[in-house]
């Protein structure tokens, strides 16, 4: 990806492509014709498109490997027991595109037809979408530049038959970068609730979740609160707890006074939760009996 000159004065400057700085920038020509200022037209399509959408939430964290997409999963499911409300579950994890794996969902494909793609059905009121169903193999890599990851989260986001729907949990990859300028580019202009941040008790983790608190505020996106995953282990024998990740500044609770954000909780560490990925369909899922035919079956 090309680098962005230090003092770049934005697309929507009149010095966009003119000033000092612009000079030996590659993308020099095409912001001074002003073609860069130009709205990507996606973004009212996808307005339209989300008029079905009642509820966006975002799943966040600067950290990889605190749990974001077990907690949207659990989140979505959550949702779901209501079986009056239809829940979609997006994930946006490009490069590791986990959510098939956990949510039993392996080896599923995507279906298309003239009214777009068809989720896939994990219940009659939880549909999932993944670039994972689009991989002939879960171990083949997704080497993608920016471009193209902004490309096909536009495609989920405009392209996807959700129906009318409830909720809709978008799971995040860690970081703030491409995936996250993107479906926050895409779904403003649609309103988004807000995000839900995911973090260990340990500083390591927390020093990446207040980065991505800051990206949060400087895109004007709505922070609902806070969950501290992995948050004790209670021995199954001795039923006493014990911190695997010690909280040594404080953990959530401490970041969250600080910054002045709700700590919606904590999840403890379950290795029920570990094992059941391991296996064909989570522990928390019921023998499915039903799936909605697709657009092309129907």
């Amino acid at each position: 990806m090309e680098e962005v000159p230090h003092d770049c004065p934005g697309v929507d400057s009149a010095q966009a492509g003119r000033g000092a700085s612009c000079q030996g920038c590659p993308n020099q020509r095409l912001c001074a014709s002003g073609a860069g200022a130009t709205p990507d037209p996606a973004i009212e399509e996808i307005k339209e498109k989300m008029k079905t959408v009642k509820h966006k939430i975002l799943v966040l964290s600067g950290k990889g490997g605190v749990g974001k997409s077990t907690f949207s999963a659990h989140l979505a499911h959550g949702l779901a027991e209501d079986e009056n409300t239809q829940v979609a579950l997006l994930d946006i994890d490009i490069c590791g595109p986990s959510i098939p794996k956990i949510m039993g969902l392996e080896g599923e494909q995507v279906h298309q037809s003239g009214s777009g793609w068809s989720p896939v059905y994990v219940d009659e009121n939880l549909g999932v979408m993944s670039v994972g169903f689009l991989l002939s193999s879960p171990d083949d890599a997704v080497i993608w530049r920016g471009p193209k990851k902004n490309g096909m989260i536009k495609q989920f986001l405009r392209d996807v038959d959700w129906g009318e729907v409830d909720y809709l949990i978008v799971d995040t990859p860690p970081g703030t970068s491409d995936e996250h300028l993107s479906v926050v580019q895409y779904l403003t202009a649609a309103r988004i609730d807000g995000a839900v941040l995911i973090t260990t008790p340990q500083e390591v983790s927390l020093q990446d979740v207040r980065k991505e608190i800051n990206f949060c505020r400087k895109v004007k996106l709505p922070i609902i609160g806070v969950v501290e995953n992995m948050s004790g282990f209670i021995c199954p024998n001795c039923k006493k707890e014990s911190q695997i990740f010690p909280p040594t500044t404080g953990g959530a609770a401490a970041m969250c006074q600080d910054l002045k954000l709700p700590l919606l909780g904590r999840v403890p560490l379950d290795p029920h939760i570990g094992g059941a990925v391991t296996k064909a369909s989570p522990f928390w899922l019921k023998p499915q009996t039903h799936r909605p035919p697709s657009p092309t079956e129907a």
